[in-house]
């Protein structure tokens, strides 16, 4: 049963025992993600991340990793667009190990121009490895955003210009500490085998002396969704094949949570499994791609971010393919959804998925605790986590169709990547 504390300098506490094996996760989830940084500053969120690995008020750089690892644990963080994460598993008596460590960056992480100077350079290499070498590196989630978008929050590269890492200060670097990673924009959450009184008690010796700061009022990243079909193109000096990425405004989960998770269910329709919608027509039917996805998520993961968030459908297909033919065959298929729905055995096939790779998801302690912080942070109720198997498959045949009827050409983006040298 999952307890929550509030401590006086406004850390929310979610405790969750589980006794199935002896281990323990402690996670914190920081309400600021890419979506918050800077204008100037892009990639900010994401290098801070690196930041807080280098070392802390009592522990020198490195002494985090040396603690968890001679422990027999695991640790990591994360950037997304609302939220940044850090968290590790250990067996269950390093829990006040593991609370120390991540009280004590919280408190005060070790910000020094060498650190700094260090980081960007490991960012910088990163972002080298996974998006400027890397075939459709930065695909979709990069590239498709300004397109679909025109707000800096929404549209700007999460991941970070070059030029804006390298300008980039100890001055900026405490004034977003002091901005964002108060105890009371933050979120403790400590799964497995624990005592909740226990827990609780040292959860408070460790967090409970962290200066309380004000919080910074959360802005509004609403914008207006696009009037007509948008459309750009880019050139990929890695890429064997051209591609193409469709994206379309989701429902706000805060005020039509039915209406997001039905997008969620038609993704699964379209491209999941074998006899997904899109796979069949696109890849073995009509044979117009090589690869075809669909996800509701600019991150690939539902519930993610706050709104707005995005419908994606990418594809992969043959220089011979235009991408004329691909975006209607892909219309086509939605069209057909709107009009009929799914059938009821097709429907109950895909939400039968969903349900079981959620459940095993979560018989892992890491994904489960990391999915009730980031529920609890971002959708305000840590207990979605765990009830959205059952609201999937509460999902019925006309909400399907609805949200097939809501992705609508005339307001969606069209991102085409052509290989350096293409037509």
């Amino acid at each position: 049963m999952l307890a929550r504390r509030v401590l006086d300098n406004g850390l929310r506490v979610l405790l969750v025992p589980d006794p199935a094996a002896p281990v323990v996760g402690v996670a914190v989830h920081v309400d600021v993600g890419f979506r918050s940084e800077p204008e100037g500053r892009t990639g900010f969120a994401h290098l801070f991340e690196h930041l807080m690995f280098q070392g802390s008020e009592s522990l020198e750089k490195l002494a985090h990793f040396r603690h968890v690892q001679s422990s027999g644990g695991v640790f990591n963080g994360s950037t997304h667009q609302d939220y940044t994460n850090y968290f590790e598993v250990l067996p269950s008596a390093a829990l006040e190990r593991a609370l120390f460590l991540e009280a004590d960056r919280l408190r005060a992480p070790r910000l020094t121009q060498e650190n700094l100077r260090n980081q960007v350079d490991v960012v910088k290499e990163e972002i080298r490895l996974n998006v400027l070498n890397r075939p459709y590196g930065g695909f979709p989630w990069i590239l498709l955003p300004p397109v679909l978008y025109d707000t800096y929050p929404n549209a700007h590269n999460g991941y970070g210009d070059f030029t804006d890492l390298e300008q980039a200060d100890l001055d900026d670097a405490a004034a977003f500490f002091d901005a964002y990673y108060a105890p009371g924009n933050a979120v403790l959450t400590v799964v497995g085998d624990i005592d909740v009184e226990d827990a609780a008690t040292l959860v408070e010796k460790h967090f409970g002396d962290i200066p309380a700061r004000p919080v910074p009022a959360r802005p509004s990243f609403a914008e207006p969704p696009p009037d007509r079909e948008r459309r750009d193109a880019v050139i990929d000096a890695h890429a064997p094949l051209p591609a193409l990425a469709l994206g379309y405004r989701l429902p706000d989960p805060a005020t039509d949570l039915d209406g997001y998770l039905a997008h969620a269910v038609l993704a699964s329709l379209l491209t999941d499994g074998e006899a997904a919608r899109l796979t069949q027509r696109l890849v073995y039917g009509d044979q117009l791609v090589t690869d075809v996805s669909a996800s509701a998520g600019l991150m690939g993961a539902p519930l993610d971010a706050r709104d707005p968030d995005t419908f994606t459908i990418t594809a992969v297909h043959p220089a011979t393919i235009h991408t004329d033919r691909v975006v209607a065959a892909v219309d086509d298929e939605l069209a057909r959804l709107a009009a009929r729905g799914p059938d009821a055995e097709e429907l109950r096939r895909v939400t039968a998925r969903w349900a079981s790779s959620l459940h095993r998801e979560h018989d892992r302690l890491m994904s489960r605790m990391l999915a009730l912080g980031a529920a609890e942070l971002v959708q305000g109720r840590a207990e979605l986590a765990d009830e959205l198997p059952g609201r999937l498959a509460a999902v019925e045949p006309a909400a399907v169709a609805a949200a097939a009827g809501a992705l609508r050409p005339d307001a969606r983006a069209i991102l085409t990547v052509t290989p350096e040298g293409g037509a």
